[in-house]
């Protein structure tokens, strides 16, 4: 009998996850909020203007943070597992390689890295594969996205192949 209380206080205490994620949501709206009010000077004769949907979904973000701090003093979150730190290691690194070679090597070479990396976090440790289907498969989006939507992308050695 003297257990219940403690289960029940137990119960009460907050998911602290879920308030900074409240937190980061109200940020993100308020940085919206702070520049959709720059845009109202450009609105012209119609009282729908620039800042009109980044208004709503400011406020869209706001109400889902007021959602998530309910859910959190409720106890409403499942048990979240345990976080596996390689994997985001993996993810985060192949994203680095990706940004500090995207100017030299290209985007297919980066992105494949990035390919090969994130595979690898997902468990795909054979990288003498993952890394040539990657190169292989971002060069095709990189030829669709230069050669027939006519956007730019980075090109490197393996790029200019091709141009």
């Amino acid at each position: 009998m003297s257990q219940e209380p403690l289960i029940k206080a137990e119960q009460r205490r907050p998911d602290w996850a879920a308030l900074v994620i409240a937190a980061i949501l109200i940020a993100i709206a308020g940085v919206i909020f702070f520049d959709a009010a720059r845009l109202r000077e450009v609105t012209g004769y119609s009282p729908v203007g620039p800042a009109t949907v980044p208004h709503w979904i400011a406020i869209g973000l706001v109400l889902l943070a007021i959602w998530t701090i309910i859910a959190a003093f409720r106890g409403d979150f499942p048990e979240r597992e345990k976080q596996e730190i390689k994997p985001v290691v993996w993810v985060i690194g192949g994203l680095a390689a990706q940004m500090l070679l995207l100017n030299t090597a290209g985007f297919s070479i980066a992105t494949g890295i990035l390919f090969a990396a994130t595979a690898a976090g997902f468990g795909k440790r054979k990288i003498w594969i993952s890394l040539p289907i990657g190169i292989v498969l971002c060069l095709v989006v990189w030829l669709i996205f230069a050669g027939l939507l006519q956007l730019s992308l980075p090109a490197g050695p393996l790029e200019r192949l091709f141009q």
